[in-house]
């Protein structure tokens, strides 16, 4: 069992940066990929970003991609996303998962090989 507890959320301007944190216990995080994913009130899950086990590869969504970066420090059994120029689309609630990296043919991030989810934290971009 891995347990996830992500931090760092809250209420921000457009235009504005957040850094969520994912602070992981129990089974070693080093060993698993990490991604984050949200899910905005009404709307289906989607992915954001993954990174492998060592941190050399990353993937993004295109809806993210030169706004967000995924990093981790295994040592602190920590992952992180750091959020800049929100918009008030990224609105959502963040939630940290680590397991197997799976990507799609279409290239998306896919939760099905994500194995331990955290409960979430809530991301508010206003305009």
């Amino acid at each position: 069992q891995v347990q996830l507890v992500e931090s760092g959320g809250g209420l921000v301007q457009a235009g504005g940066s957040l850094r969520l944190s994912c602070a992981a216990s129990g089974r070693t995080f080093s060993n698993y990929a990490m991604g984050w994913f949200r899910q905005a009130p009404g709307k289906e899950r989607e992915s954001v970003a993954a990174i492998i086990w060592s941190g050399r590869s990353t993937y993004y969504a295109d809806s993210v991609k030169g706004r967000f970066t995924i990093s981790r420090d295994n040592a602190k059994n920590t992952g992180y996303l750091q959020m800049n120029s929100l918009k008030p689309e990224d609105t959502a609630v963040y939630y940290c998962a680590v397991g197997t990296l799976i990507i799609t043919s279409t290239g998306l991030i896919s939760p099905r090989g994500m194995n331990y989810w955290g409960k979430g934290t809530l991301v508010t971009v206003s305009s």
